[in-house]
């Protein structure tokens, strides 16, 4: 398969990563995480905290309180068997405001399938 095809192949599953990674989000899909997870995984938070895969796991377990949430203006770069992801995010606040952050999402190529490894999530 040439490289062209290879690479559009690996950008069209990161971005429907993504997605689902950003849906999972919003409904508490612990089961779709535990699937698209590194065991290594660790996630700076808005607070500045930094979680591991099992306090990410739970706190996506927790019902989140905004809603709408979508991504805009993906970027996704491949360089070798890492891929990083930029984008920006809009959503709704629980009284209604309109809300807005972005992310940077770092995901590696394992035994064939791409994992998220590392994430970073900030609001403005």
């Amino acid at each position: 398969m040439p490289a062209e095809t290879v690479a559009n192949a690996d950008v069209d599953s990161l971005r429907q990563l993504n997605r689902d990674y950003i849906r999972s989000v919003q409904t508490s899909d612990v089961r779709r995480f535990d699937e698209i997870l590194a065991e290594d995984f660790f996630c700076s938070n808005p607070d500045g905290s930094l979680v591991d895969r099992a306090g990410f796991l739970a706190q996506t377990a927790r019902p989140v309180t905004i809603s709408k949430l979508e991504a805009h203006d993906v970027r996704v770069r491949i360089i070798g068997d890492v891929a990083i992801i930029h984008a920006r995010t809009t959503y709704t606040m629980p009284d209604g405001r309109a809300g807005a952050g972005r992310y940077t999402d770092v995901w590696a190529r394992r035994q064939g399938r791409w994992l998220a490894v590392s994430a970073h999530v900030t609001r403005c």
